[in-house]
């Protein structure tokens, strides 16, 4: 039950990442027996900034097929996304034959295999070798084949892996929340990533999860939620003092609204009631020096 909750994470997941930099289709569906691609990604023509999704925007600069799986990918799953990949690749094949021109290699997709492990016999059965281009962790298969094997429990702990260690589990998640949550409040990707991850929360919550992965990232989340949350309330109160005070006096100094934005939550609330006594910024200036 929990692995769709994940296999849906990884889908909005990968989406939300990628969609500003291209064409983004989630469960896509291929020709022949009905299968769905997790993600099909063709990148913009001018895809600017890929380079902040590290790793990952790496995989995207060129058209790309992803399959996360929250589990170590078994030989019958690896072989079933080698068959969406013939099957995008013979789709484009005959519209190419149609309009009479030849295919371009650059335009077939490459398959990016996410897992969290996999085992040395699957990716010796599938000739996938360490590639010596990229990091540890990226096993590649035969030239032709298009296909790699990411095993994200090994990639180093960098913050070019990053945004593929979140589709790990366990500890290596764990760690990469961690330096998720140390970024940069106005990073493009980690406010949104957040919400992800408490949306996968909530889920695991409803689900009554049973895997004791599951309860570790519940109990992680847990304390980061209710911090976004206070810290959510806080800048509500925050815009709503400062609207009203410009409402009021006219454009506050940048410096004042810096000093309000120190302040916290009962002191913003105590503020909301002096004010309305006050009778010139004066009155506010005096009321911060007594009050930070």
């Amino acid at each position: 039950m929990t692995r769709f909750i994940h296999d849906q994470f990884a889908k909005d997941y990968l989406e939300e990442l990628l969609k500003s930099y291209g064409e983004v289709k989630a469960s896509s569906r291929v020709a022949g027996e009905v299968r769905e691609i997790d993600v099909l990604f063709s990148p913009a023509l001018e895809a600017n900034n890929l380079e902040i999704l590290g790793l990952l925007g790496k995989f995207a600069a060129t058209p790309a097929i992803f399959e996360p799986f929250r589990n170590p990918a078994s030989e019958e799953e690896i072989c079933d996304c080698l068959l969406k990949l013939l099957e995008v690749r013979g789709t484009l094949q005959r519209e190419a034959n149609r309009n009479k021109i030849s295919i371009k290699e650059l335009e077939i997709p490459k398959l990016w295999i996410l897992s969290p492990t996999v085992s040395v016999r699957i990716l010796s059965g599938f000739s996938a070798i360490q590639a010596s281009n990229w990091v540890s962790g990226v096993y590649l298969m035969g030239e032709y084949l298009r296909t790699a094997i990411v095993v994200i429990h090994q990639l180093p702990r960098t913050q070019e892996t990053l945004w593929l260690r979140i589709l790990g589990r366990g500890k290596v998640q764990k760690q990469a929340i961690d330096e998720l949550e140390a970024l940069s409040s106005n990073h493009p990707f980690r406010k949104a990533t957040l919400e992800l991850l408490y949306n996968l929360q909530q889920n695991l919550v409803m689900s009554q999860i049973e895997e004791s992965d599951d309860r570790e990232l519940i109990m992680r989340l847990a304390p980061l939620y209710q911090q976004d949350k206070e810290q959510a309330v806080l800048e509500g109160e925050q815009r709503l003092i400062i609207r009203q005070l410009n409402h009021r006096f006219g454009e506050i100094d940048s410096s004042v609204i810096e000093r309000i934005r120190g302040l916290s939550t009962d002191q913003l609330e105590t503020l909301g009631e002096a004010f309305l006594d006050f009778s010139s910024l004066t009155d506010l200036e005096t009321w911060l020096d007594q009050n930070l």
